[in-house]
Order: C-alpha cells, then structure tokens, then sequence
C-alpha cells in the first residue's frame, strides 16, 4: 500500500513485531522462538525426546536453536514437523539429523501445476526481487514478517531433509513420546499446510495461515492461486479448537483464550470481506482494475495493528482473487486481441507529440511527485524502443520513490530492487 510516510510505518511495524525472544508457553514443556529466522519455531519436550515444529532458515540459525534447546533440555530431537514447504521453515533440517529424527509433513491439497519448472528462472528472479536479495541491508527494512533471511546475512546456508512420514489424510492424531497431538490439514498460504493440536496444552501452531500483519493471498513473485476461499475455512477450523495459545510462523504468539478467538475472527472476517466484495464487483462486471480500487478494508479491520498491509496488500488479493476465479480476460472485447505493445506504444507516442514530448511530460511527472504516471509514460518509450537509457533512468528513479512510499516489504524490495536491476542491466524491460 502506497503512503507518504510508507517507509515510516514499516520500519515501525520491524522494530516491533518479531523481536529475539523465547516463549515459554507452557512451563518445561512448550516453547516459541521468535527473532532467530526469517520464520519461527517451536519445540515440545517429551518423556525422552523433544518435539520440533519447523527448523529456521538456514543451518548456522538451525545450529543457536539447537543450543535453545540445549539450555532447556538435554533430550534429543527424535521428531521435526513441518508446517509446511516454504524453505524458511526447513533450511534448518540439517543440524539435526544426528539424532535421526522422524520427520512429518503433509503432501499438498492439490498438486503443483505441470511443467512448473520449466518457470524457475523467471519465479526465481521475481522472488529474489520481492524478498530483496540483491539490496544491502541499508536498502532492505525487513522482509516483512521476519528478519532477513541467513543466507543473504552471511549466515549459513540451507540445509534441506526430506520427510519421511508424509500424510494425505485430513486429520491424524498420534501420541508421541507421551505428548498426544492432533496433525490437521490446513489449507491456506500454501497446499500442503498443517496445524498442530496439543489438547493436553490448549497449544495450536498454526503454520502461516496466521501471522501479525496481512497475509500474502497472492505473492508477486508469482504462485499457483491460493484458494482463499479454503482459507477462510481453515481459518474457521483454527477458531473452532477455542486454543489458549496460538503458535505462528512468523511474528508474536497469540497467549489467552480470549485474546486468540478475538484476533483469528478479526483476520478471517478481514479476509473473507475481501474475498465476498471481490466476487460481489467481479459479478457486477467490474473490470480488474476498477474492483481493484473499489475493494478497501473497513475501518475496523485496517486499523488493526495485526491487519497491516507490511507484507500483502488488499489490492493484491483482490487483482489474485479476479484472476484466480475468471482469468485474464476482464469481459471487455476491445482486450481480446489488442494491438501488439510496441505497435501501441508507437502510435500513443505519435499522439502525445512524439519522443521528446514525452520524456518532457515524465519530468514534469516526477517533478510534481505524480510518480506512478511518470513510470507508465517510461514504459511506453520503452516498449517502443524510444529513447530507452533515459526512460529507465526515468523509471528507477520513479520506483526508488514508490519503494519508500511502500508499506509492504514485499512491494518497497520489489520497487527498489527493480530499480537496481535498470540502471545496472540493459536488458531489463
């Protein structure tokens, strides 16, 4: 979400929401690590073993919160689960497989589109771009819902391990070294999401299907759709277990019955607001476009400080929600085959008065802060062919100042790594 004092609100929201810290939720038996990762973690102690919920990012992280755990216990790590596949929440897998650890997750929902890999070099770049990988730390405030991850900190890299227990049913309780839990699939961020139930405890870890900002519904780095709509209904499934202890993968722990069942309704109604009033415009004929600026979250929900737009945006959601239900067309048959983008772009540069009319109307842009249309006459030069070094000078220094107006660390990396990328690499479009 763009604001004037964007870059103010996220720094705020990054000093405060996932300091270094251990929880000790239950006294000797449940503990939340925050701070450490990029995501969190959770470790259980059990008669002769401990249970671990997610492994940080990287080994070198992996490797402090062994000594965590160390410091609580000296029991071994016989069992790691796995939320889910998102590689900050296994990079540490690695340090732990001394002990020759069962490892449990849950296979996807849905499988994963064919030929997926056949687009990793474009998802890779557009990820290395969301998350900032490429800026230094004086360019990067966060990556939203956590510190950095370690292997662009230096420290250490990422040390994978395959489960070896994979579920494909919906819900699994087993009793593990005397501590009974309850394994549910859990729809949401991703397919392959679980939540976690320690009813001896009221304790439930719920993976990031939950985390103290607004959730990436739709990730610009690009991604399969997420069914929001299943997410809802996870969401639902967590409020129903009436938990006293809610365990995230990223930011603070939720502690107090109350205080859980108050902020996942808050976050689910927020949600599916969003959703309804999408399909609401969407069946109204709206374009993408103009539901796209129609759909704002209520007062009540948007001034929520676990509701910041720091990591999605709502107008993402809504833009990934239209796609996700109809697909690129918008009803409009003048888009159904338009020109071809360089041909547009030369006949609307002929129209504004040629090149240098334009390069002028760009300066004139930024001059008056009018950034977001200084950017789109850069690219029509661009995709002309037109004056091309000076409309991506043009651009960057466009997006150098969306970037700071950005609340959302995805969006602020995103616009300044972009940025970096033109001035630097000709090829860039």
């Amino acid at each position: 979400m763009l604001q004037p004092d964007g870059e103010q609100l996220l720094r705020k929201f990054t000093a405060t929401a996932y300091p270094k810290q251990i929880t000790e939720i239950i006294s000797g038996a449940v503990y939340h690590v925050m701070g450490y990762g990029h995501s969190n973690a959770s470790f259980i102690i059990g008669k002769t073993s401990v249970i671990l919920i997610d492994t940080l990012d990287t080994d070198l992280r992996a490797k402090a919160l062994k000594n965590i755990i160390a410091v609580h216990t000296n029991k071994p790590v016989k069992t790691i689960i796995y939320t889910h596949g998102h590689p900050d929440h296994r990079g540490g897998a690695g340090v732990f497989m001394d002990s020759e650890p069962e490892i449990l997750a849950f296979a996807p929902s849905k499988p994963v589109l064919g030929r997926m890999n056949a687009l990793m070099d474009i998802l890779n770049r557009r990820g290395a771009r969301q998350f900032g990988y490429q800026l230094s730390n004086e360019e990067v405030v966060s990556q939203g819902i956590g510190i950095r991850e370690g292997m662009v900190q230096g420290e250490g890299q990422r040390a994978f391990v395959a489960p070896n227990t994979v579920y494909t049913e919906e819900r699994i309780i087993r009793n593990i070294d005397g501590i009974t839990l309850e394994f549910a699939a859990a729809q949401g961020e991703t397919d392959d999401q679980m939540l976690v139930w320690l009813p001896e405890y009221k304790v439930l870890c719920c993976g990031d299907n939950y985390y103290g900002c607004w959730p990436n519904l739709y990730a610009i780095r690009g991604s399969q759709y997420r069914d929001i709509n299943a997410w809802v209904d996870t969401l639902d499934k967590l409020i129903g277990y009436k938990a006293h202890y809610l365990l995230p993968g990223h930011t603070r722990p939720i502690i107090g019955e109350s205080n859980v069942k108050e902020t996942l309704t808050n976050f689910r109604d927020a949600i599916d607001f969003v959703l309804t009033e999408t399909l609401k415009g969407m069946n109204q004929g709206m374009t993408i476009e103009e539901v796209a600026e129609a759909v704002k979250l209520p007062e009540k929900w948007a001034s929520l400080p676990y509701l910041g737009e720091f990591y999605g945006t709502v107008t993402w959601a809504v833009r990934g929600i239209y796609t996700g239900y109809v697909g690129w067309f918008d009803g409009n048959p003048t888009n159904l085959n338009p020109l071809p983008i360089r041909i547009r772009a030369e006949k609307t540069i002929a129209l504004m008065g040629g090149t240098e009319a334009v390069l002028f109307a760009i300066c004139e842009a930024l001059d008056k802060k009018d950034t977001q249309w200084a950017i789109e006459l850069a690219d029509i030069l661009i995709a002309a062919g037109c004056a091309t070094r000076s409309a991506k000078q043009f651009k960057a220094q466009g997006l150098i100042t969306l970037g700071h107006q950005e609340t959302s660390a995805n969006g602020r990396n995103y616009y300044l790594a972009y940025a970096k990328e033109l001035l630097t690499d000709n090829s860039i479009k």
